[in-house]
């Protein structure tokens, strides 16, 4: 270990691997409440935190732990995930939380993740959080993966939002057809009534042929 008189030890959470503090900062700068998602071997923990000099004030939290009471059993995947943001938006907006910015700590990010999938929960609950194309498939937050579950799935989320859950949606099928019209590929747009006119190619212009007759030549000086 250093020693020395300029030597300073770090922050304990910094020291434990808990916090990134810089990061802490940049979400801190925001002035938003920050959307913290956590999660374990077992559960995922959404809550929305407001900065207070004193200490964090947590304004609504929300586990996927408790999504049992509602029929829906498995805490640690991605529909799990999904239902905890949309519980824990739910009791955000009850609490007067329109906006916040996501908080996911030390954790490495991927698309797709668990992660992503609680925050598109949030999102759908009516808390406006940026993100990009982050999220998980359609399908797999509504847990047709997990086909014993989808039904436990949809009566979950109508105990959450208070309807059903509404059908997916349908993704445009293939490209549609060019325009009439439109140039083909490697050629010109076919003309109306008919195919397109060949072009010609140019004839190959003839050599010019000199009157001088064969071997005559003029030398200057002659």
């Amino acid at each position: 270990m250093a020693h020395g008189p300029l030597y300073r030890v770090g922050f304990r959470r910094r020291r434990e691997g808990k916090t990134d503090y810089r990061r802490r900062l940049g979400l801190l700068k925001s002035g938003e409440t920050r959307v913290v998602v956590r999660t374990t071997n077992s559960n995922v923990i959404v809550q929305f935190v407001n900065y207070d000099e004193t200490g964090d004030q947590v304004v609504a939290s929300a586990e996927a732990r408790e999504l049992k009471e509602m029929g829906f059993t498995g805490a640690n995947n991605t529909p799990s995930a999904y239902l905890t943001g949309l519980l824990g938006a739910k009791r955000a907006k009850e609490a007067g939380v329109g906006n916040g910015v996501l908080d996911i700590g030390r954790a490495n990010p991927h698309k797709g993740g668990v992660l992503f999938g609680a925050l598109k929960g949030v999102i759908d609950g009516g808390v406006e959080v940026p993100a990009g194309d982050v999220f998980p498939d359609e399908g797999r937050l509504r847990a047709e993966h997990l086909k014993e579950k989808a039904a436990a799935f949809a009566a979950s989320y109508e105990k959450i939002v208070g309807k059903p859950l509404p059908p997916k949606a349908e993704k445009p099928k293939g490209k549609g057809k060019p325009a009439q019209g439109a140039p083909a590929k490697g050629g010109a747009p076919p003309q109306k009534g008919g195919a397109a006119p060949k072009q010609e190619k140019p004839a190959k212009e003839k050599k010019a042929k000199t009157d001088e007759p064969a071997g005559s030549s003029s030398r200057g000086g002659q």
